[in-house]
């Protein structure tokens, strides 16, 4: 028997997600030479991972159920999955600092890794992963726009599905469908 999926934590990804946002748009702003800026990324990655996934005062005033032990490994692939990702799309570029394959090969990586948080989030992160992959696809299509405007896209995807998932969304299940249901 499939185990049927709860989504009781999507106010934690809501806030998690507008925080990435917020820290995107902000390292953009700062980005110079790097176009965006890694060292204020990476402070406010941080400062946002511990303060909203660490914290567990913060967890426990934003989840509305608990999450399956499944759901918890599941967790631990998809970061793991995104660092490979990363290496293997980002990683090539970064002897030669090309930043705006750097930053796309990023987004593309968090794109695809966000497929993964559907056994953790539900739908909603299949639809964020579609659109952000489709965003870091027209940064490398049109080598034209520049990564700003790419980023910013990404960030405005984050912070638009973060509101809903913090404000509108509402706990889900997922049951998997067995060869004897209809």
């Amino acid at each position: 028997m499939k185990e049927t999926l709860e989504f009781n934590h999507k106010k934690q990804c809501g806030l998690w997600l507008i925080c990435i946002g917020i820290v995107l748009i902000v390292s953009v702003i700062f980005g110079g030479e790097f176009l965006v800026n890694p060292f204020v990324f990476l402070i406010g990655y941080y400062t946002s991972f511990f303060g909203v996934n660490v914290n567990k005062k913060v967890r426990e005033k934003l989840s509305q159920g608990s999450i399956s032990k499944k759901q918890i490994k599941m967790i631990y692939v998809s970061i793991a999955a995104l660092f490979v990702l990363m290496f293997c799309i980002a990683g090539p570029f970064i002897p030669g600092w090309h930043w705006r394959e750097i930053w796309l090969g990023v987004l593309m990586a968090t794109a695809v890794h966000f497929f993964l948080w559907f056994f953790i989030h539900g739908w909603s992160m299949v639809v964020l992963g579609a659109v952000c992959a489709v965003i870091a696809a027209a940064g490398y299509i049109f080598a034209s726009v520049s990564i700003p405007i790419i980023c910013i896209a990404d960030a405005a995807a984050k912070l638009i599905c973060g509101v809903y998932l913090l404000f509108i969304a509402k706990p889900s299940k997922f049951i998997p469908k067995t060869k004897n249901s209809k």
